[in-house]
């Protein structure tokens, strides 16, 4: 898609956004062409390195990213879960 010009649009879900692969989070986060469904900390008591899209926002970012741009904010509060 990017070597196409097509925008590319992620909803990461992951436990370690906030560690060791924040860096290639930020390498994204720079990226032309690359949009984020807005994300945020599901647990940050119990997982403090875990960052998950909200997943009701996946076709408006999708629209917004169509029209090259990034749906705001990127980070989000999320609401509370728990940890199974």
């Amino acid at each position: 898609q990017l070597r196409n010009g097509r925008p590319l649009v992620l909803a990461i879900s992951t436990n370690d956004a906030l560690g060791l692969n924040a860096k290639n989070l930020g390498v994204l986060l720079s990226t032309p062409r690359v949009f984020f469904v807005p994300f945020g900390q599901d647990n940050p008591e119990q997982k403090p390195r875990s960052l998950v899209a909200d997943m009701d926002l996946i076709v408006p970012t999708v629209e917004y990213a169509l029209q090259g741009r990034q749906i705001q904010p990127v980070l989000i509060e999320r609401k509370l879960r728990e940890v199974k």
